[in-house]
């Protein structure tokens, strides 16, 4: 007898351009390829429309415009919960009684609707929410979005203890599962869905150190920003920043410097490929929360991964990096790094771990077995 799952995403899943909506796509491919018949539940905005490419992957699709009128100061609920509201959500979701899995905190507003209470339910958590809002309250310099990013938190703090009507919830870290586990009892570590069916780096020499982001995402920004004025001066190697929505302060200060090239407007297809070229994938992170699909990309597509401790606490991937904590440390790895061969002995390592733990079909047959 087929499975059927209702999957509730928060944003459009295709084009998987960025970390959360990797996760959405590469579990409904991953699933749809098992023979579950997906029911998907899709919130529009930015100007993002149906996809024939997911309908082709999904029994249904079903789509809702995301209410960005709404007041962002005002309000008991979470933004980003108010704001994917529905009632005819609900209706489509009352066809029949298949599970439900909602993903993200954001697209939980029905999870306690009474209507829905005899059903199998699943969150998929993508950070511990109030923890993430905090740390872009700390990255942001713009008042006003400081300000919304610390009310967003305090709202997401108050609103987290509604995963109580969950019948599972499925971190995406190691790090978020402990802390869920301190709060919930039906918790399972989940990992992360990505772009790589198996591990495809290259051995040899890469041609370039590489750093990439959406840089319009304050953390990146910042990251970026302390690349380019505390570690890339130090570095004689050519080094690539490749992300699209660069801010002015971060083109001023990587046009000063010759080694150093800024690559904006980019595809994300483009991105893998840097990825691919590049000998030293460098990764910074200030804030720990979740788990960086740029890591899982850099490891599963690229040679060696130079990351700062933030990016890979707790992931169960340091052993595959070579850890950092303060820019003269980067220096010195990523020098070690660009002077040595990437060999068959690391590649063996990582196809170990990766291609177990973190196995998309792997991890889509978990999912299923709770249908």
């Amino acid at each position: 007898m087929s499975k059927t799952l209702h999957i509730i995403a928060f944003d459009m899943p295709y084009p998987a351009d960025y970390g959360g909506v990797i996760d959405i796509y590469y579990k409904v491919r991953a699933l749809s390829e098992q023979g579950v018949k997906i029911k998907l539940h899709v919130f529009l905005y930015g100007g993002k429309t149906a996809s024939p490419h997911l309908e082709s992957l999904c029994q249904k699709v079903y789509y809702y415009e995301r209410k960005r009128f709404k007041n962002p100061f005002t309000g008991e609920l979470p933004y980003i919960v108010a704001t994917r509201i529905d009632e005819q959500l609900l209706l489509n979701l009352s066809k029949d009684d298949a599970p439900i899995l909602f993903e993200g905190l954001h697209s939980t507003a029905l999870l306690s609707a009474p209507e829905l209470s005899g059903r199998f339910k699943m969150v998929r958590t993508h950070n511990v929410e109030h923890d993430y809002y905090q740390f872009l309250e700390e990255a942001e310099t713009s008042f006003f979005k400081k300000y919304f990013f610390r009310i967003e938190s305090e709202r997401l703090r108050r609103y987290e203890s509604v995963l109580g009507y969950a019948n599972l919830i499925m971190p995406i870290s190691p790090k978020d599962t402990a802390y869920y586990k301190t709060k919930f009892s039906r918790v399972q570590y989940l990992p992360a869905f990505h772009t790589s069916d198996r591990v495809e780096s290259q051995t040899g020499r890469g041609e370039f150190v590489l750093y990439h982001g959406n840089l319009g995402v304050g953390e990146n920004n910042k990251a970026a920003l302390f690349l380019v004025h505390e570690v890339f001066p130090y570095l004689e190697m050519p080094c690539f920043i490749a992300g699209n929505q660069p801010t002015r302060q971060l083109k001023t200060a990587a046009e000063g410097m010759p080694h150093v090239t800024l690559l904006s407007d980019i595809s994300s297809e483009e991105i893998l490929q840097k990825i691919v070229q590049a000998h030293v994938n460098l990764l910074v992170t200030f804030q720990s929360t979740g788990i960086k699909l740029k890591l899982l990309n850099a490891l599963h597509k690229g040679r060696y991964c130079v990351a700062n401790r933030p990016m890979v606490a707790e992931t169960g991937l340091e052993s595959l990096c070579m850890v950092a904590d303060d820019a003269e440390s980067l220096i010195r790895a990523t020098q070690s790094a660009w002077s040595s061969s990437f060999g068959a002995e690391a590649l063996l390592q990582r196809q170990s771990l990766l291609n177990e733990g973190f196995s998309n079909s792997n991890n889509a047959a978990l999912i299923a077995s709770y249908l």
